[in-house]
């Protein structure tokens, strides 16, 4: 309905106002509705800089606006050009022409124009049905509820009907916009309306280097950003959460999640499906891998296997004590890091200390289940082994076990 609203109000308005203006300065708009439509994607590339210089720094106002202002500027050239064409033939019929010719050019011009300016409401109508289109199907995907705010309900209500209505077909039959535009729409909306596959898209080995980032690793540790999550809230408040913004805002970081994510869209989307990454999976180490006690205690035993049994239960106190929230995370890049790594070198004479060391990260090399692990700048070695469904990592006197998240 609404759209059949806004297709009447468009002819109706605009009819009026080709009758008034005149053919010619009708036509000549049409002319440069259809050159704008075609070269606001073009000029938007020299836009965007000016818009960064000014300020703007929401990606997706920059990324809308710019062609926006590419599509008036041009537009608004047409106009000032055909209403100079229209006072050039305008005099000449008041002054030249002659009455009777004068009456007969101010008919047919009127006429005309009212005609012409309902083709013009037509191009508007394919233009903001286009709008409407690549806009709603982002935000349909992540409507929450009546709380989200009236412009984005409007929104969306204005996709639906564009739908219903088929004009949606219109508005995809001169969208220019590459698919994975849309993919990448279907992604999100699967992630922003299933909170729980946020888990597994953490453990994607694409993203794992983007995890050791400052501003996802805050992010992922803000409690209040993880309620609101859970509880579903609407879109608005994610994205205007602080922790968000220090995301959104960052263009350098946002540029480098696009060109990250679109190598492995595919991948990824059938990996939140299923955990299974048909790119990645052929690399058994990367991932994150987290500390195992009982495979710990075994592997102990098994390189010193006369501990006496009283023993080996201190130690595995030991490790359940020290241990429980140690990682290891291994990216595609060759990033590997340990965190939550206990203080275990002290001084003497010092207390066993509770403290946990910083993260140590570094490069990780090798294939086939064999690898060498060099941290902290290469101050400290290690090597490690894929056996079965663990890593065992050595190093500190003692081997480190870790069992991979699924």
């Amino acid at each position: 309905m609404t759209i059949w609203l806004l297709a009447l109000l468009l002819l109706g308005c605009l009819a009026g106002v080709g009758y008034q203006q005149g053919a010619i300065r009708v036509a000549i708009s049409f002319v440069g509705i259809v050159v704008a439509a075609l070269l606001a994607g073009p000029l938007a590339k020299l836009v965007r800089p000016v818009l960064s210089a000014v300020g703007v720094a929401n990606p997706v106002l920059l990324w809308a606006l710019a062609p926006f202002i590419g599509f008036v500027l041009v537009l608004t050239a047409f106009k000032i050009g055909a209403l100079a064409a229209h006072k050039k033939v305008d005099v000449y019929f008041k002054y030249k022409a002659g009455d009777l010719r004068l009456a007969l050019f101010n008919r047919i011009n009127a006429r005309l124009g009212l005609c012409l300016g309902l083709l013009n409401a037509v191009a508007y109508l394919v233009l903001i049905s286009f709008v409407i289109h690549t806009f709603s199907y982002w935000t349909v995907q992540m409507a929450s509820s009546d709380d989200d705010p009236r412009r984005l309900r409007i929104l969306n209500r204005l996709g639906r009907d564009l739908d219903s209505t088929g004009m949606s077909r219109v508005a995809a039959a001169i969208d220019p916009l590459p698919e994975v535009i849309y993919d990448v729409a279907d992604l999100t909306g699967l992630i922003y309306q299933n909170p729980g596959t946020e888990a597994r898209l953490s453990r994607y080995p694409g993203f794992i280097s983007l995890g050791f980032k400052q501003e996802f690793q805050d992010l992922g540790q803000d409690t209040t950003f993880t309620e609101l999550r859970l509880k579903h809230g609407p879109i608005k408040e994610v994205l205007d959460h602080p922790k968000a913004q220090a995301i959104v805002n960052n263009p350098v970081l946002l540029r480098e999640v696009w060109n990250t994510l679109l190598p492995d869209l595919n991948d990824l989307s059938a990996f939140l499906s299923t955990g299974k990454s048909a790119k990645y999976d052929s690399e058994p180490l990367l991932g994150r891998w987290r500390f195992d006690v009982t495979g710990s205690v075994n592997a102990y035993r098994r390189l010193k296997p006369n501990v006496p049994n009283a023993d080996m239960v201190k130690f595995r106190r030991f490790l359940a004590e020290r241990f429980p929230k140690t990682v290891v995370v291994a990216a595609p890049d060759h990033q590997v890091v340990l965190r939550n790594m206990p203080q275990l070198k002290q001084q003497p004479g010092q207390p066993q200390s509770a403290e946990v060391q910083p993260p140590m990260q570094g490069k990780w090399k090798g294939a086939n289940g064999d690898y060498e692990f060099e941290l902290a700048s290469g101050t400290d070695q290690r090597t490690a082994k894929i056996e079965g469904n663990y890593l065992v990592v050595s190093g500190d006197g003692m081997p480190l076990v870790f069992g991979k998240e699924d």
